[in-house]
């Protein structure tokens, strides 16, 4: 019964965070790079806190590179 109770409550609050992006033109912006991409997560995990006076931004993003090192070889024995 309690883990049916949390996950609802789960499903609620980020029901909320995703109708608060919502309400922000998050998903209209037309805009696809990371930041972006992060502030819509920032928003719907902050939930119920959006209406707290919460604002979550994320401005500037690095995304790992990938290694600068050469071709690995396979050897199968």
């Amino acid at each position: 019964m309690g883990r049916g109770l949390i996950g609802t409550l789960v499903l609620i609050w980020l029901l909320i965070g995703v109708f608060a992006a919502w309400q922000r033109d998050y998903f209209d912006s037309g805009a696809t790079n990371c930041a972006t991409a992060g502030t819509i997560a920032l928003t719907v995990v902050a939930g119920p806190l959006n209406y707290g006076g919460v604002n979550p931004k994320v401005t500037d993003c690095k995304l790992p590179e990938p290694s600068s090192m050469g071709p690995m070889e396979m050897r199968v024995s």
